[in-house]
């Protein structure tokens, strides 16, 4: 026998029209992902994760000088920490990146899940399990009444404890706690407003940092500030008009020298009003109409009287020294004086080291305390080029090193100088270290979306008190006809997804519904009318 095999068909099968195209399913799948509340979880505990070194290392935008005391501190590990964004975790890319991954993915999560809670809401209580008997809290009940008149007790006493309550025919269904689901939805949404506020915050904020000696003042200007940072759309004109006087700091120590407080006395105004005071410290700032004025840090600002040969002088000029031991308030700083001669030609700066308590052991300078028991100051003078006019900036606190290293600016004398000492230079100038005065560290923040960022808060624990305290709960209930001389059975059941244990409850709301039971009396039957013969 012969059997006759059809050619073989070499072709590519045509694909087709209804098979979807490889990776169509991809980006949906992703966004599943993305938006799953286990994915927000994980989100929100990696940037709580990642605010943590914001925490414990120091924050440009908080203290400038505490980064560079972390520099000088830790020279090899400080450089990649910074290359890292660890001193700027709230601005770094990585932290963004990890904010906007939740704030999409808590979107994507709650508003599908807000949908179906309102269509939830609107829908009528599913019917009756089949099998009540079968739920973990079940029981019969007997009772004399029919079952129409047994549900209406059923019925009567679910709406008490404000069930909303479904009759079908022989059965009856109630539920309540809708509200825990709501206070769900409103952590999640409080949550998403929260980062709202807090990007608002970022957009339409600005903060500057300035440091301000006793009897200075400073007004609310990026040119005036040390460092600042602002929003993208924060314009220069948008900056409120205020400007705050340093009238006299206070730093008062405990007995081991650690710090017990700082508190500043300020006056503070609008440019042409009337300056008001008031007394700042570092946890009680200048709050006004979303604007803050905090004390960020403190020291000291030396003062000398440097005299020319000519007789020319610069009297008590005070500049802040940088504390480089925050345990002794030992500082650094540095005196420039570009046109101090005849002709303004000569340029003249003085580097010291401030010791709030000087103590010269083998001819160097120390500091023993943190307070101003026996203020010295070690100077070196220099002379010649500053290189402020050459276009590169420099820091206002020290000199530029360069122009030391190329000769540019020449050693010409150095001392250690107690209050009221001075020394003398080789060409006749002459150095008085005539005092010194205080100086605070200021930090100016506008934060439009700080009450914004409050009420979200509040918001948030109620919603987080009323998904962690209220309960779901549905009440289910069937009559069926006793065996015997007549009579009902309601059978009773019920299912709850929340805290604590329901099995008190629905013990409580079976004894209720007996005695309720108990004290009807079942309806007599209609008489039948007489007949008429």
């Amino acid at each position: 026998m012969t059997v006759l095999v059809p050619p073989r068909d070499t072709r590519a099968p045509a694909p087709s029209p209804s098979a979807p195209r490889r990776g169509a399913g991809l980006l949906p799948r992703w966004w599943r992902r993305l938006t799953a509340m286990r994915t927000a979880i994980v989100l929100l505990f990696l940037l709580a994760l990642a605010a943590v070194p914001g925490s414990l290392l120091p924050q440009r935008s908080l203290s400038q000088n505490s980064v560079n005391q972390y520099f000088i501190e830790h020279p090899s590990l400080a450089p990649v920490l910074d290359r890292l964004y660890l001193f700027d975790v709230f601005s770094s890319p990585w932290f963004a990146a990890v904010y906007l991954l939740l704030f999409v993915s808590l979107i994507g999560c709650v508003l599908p899940r807000g949908l179906e809670h309102y269509r939830a809401m609107r829908a009528a209580p599913p019917p009756a399990p089949r099998n009540l008997l079968r739920l973990p809290d079940s029981g019969q009940l007997p009772t004399v009444l029919p079952a129409e008149q047994a549900l209406d007790v059923v019925e009567e006493e679910l709406r008490v404890r404000r069930f909303r309550v479904v009759r079908r025919r022989g059965e009856l269904s109630a539920e309540k706690g809708y509200l825990k689901e709501t206070g769900n939805l409103l952590f999640h949404l409080s949550l998403v407003a929260l980062l709202l506020g807090l990007a608002g915050g970022k957009l339409w904020g600005y903060e500057g940092s300035i440091l301000v000696t006793e009897g200075q003042g400073f007004c609310n200007s990026f040119q005036q500030y040390d460092t600042y940072s602002a929003g993208p759309l924060v314009d220069s004109g948008d900056l409120t008009p205020l400007c705050v006087d340093l009238e006299d700091f206070r730093a008062e120590y405990e007995d081991n020298l650690t710090a017990a407080s700082f508190t500043a006395d300020i006056g503070y105004g609008a440019p042409g009003e009337e300056s008001r005071t008031t007394t700042i410290g570092v946890n009680d700032p200048l709050r006004l109409d979303g604007d803050r004025v905090y004390t960020t840090g403190h020291g000291f600002s030396p003062t000398f009287t440097v005299t020319r040969p000519d007789g020319t002088s610069l009297d008590d000029v005070s500049v802040p020294f940088l504390p480089s031991d925050q345990a002794t308030m030992a500082s650094q700083g540095a005196l420039k004086v570009p046109d101090l001669g005849p002709d303004g030609e000569d340029q003249f700066a003085v580097e010291g080291f401030f010791a709030p308590t000087g103590l010269v052991q083998g001819g160097v300078l120390t500091s023993v305390d943190p307070r101003p028991l026996a203020p010295q100051v070690a100077i070196v003078a220099y002379q010649g080029y500053l290189g402020l006019d050459s276009g590169i900036p420099q820091s206002v606190y020290s000199l530029d090193a360069s122009q030391i290293d190329r000769g540019r600016l020449t050693e010409v004398g150095s001392a250690n100088l107690s209050v009221g000492e001075s020394t003398t230079l080789p060409d006749g100038t002459t150095i008085a270290f005539t005092g010194y005065r205080q100086f605070a560290a200021f930090q100016y923040s506008h934060d439009p979306g700080q009450l914004w960022v409050l009420g979200s808060s509040i918001a948030l624990l109620t919603g987080l008190l009323g998904m962690l305290l209220l309960r779901r709960e549905r009440v289910f209930a069937r009559t069926t006809a006793a065996p015997g001389d007549g009579g009902t059975v309601l059978t009773l059941a019920s299912i709850t997804r929340g805290s604590g244990e329901n099995a008190p409850r629905f013990a409580a709301l079976t004894d209720d519904l007996s005695d309720a039971l108990s004290s009807r009396r079942p309806a007599p039957e209609p008489e039948d009318p007489p007949r008429v013969s």
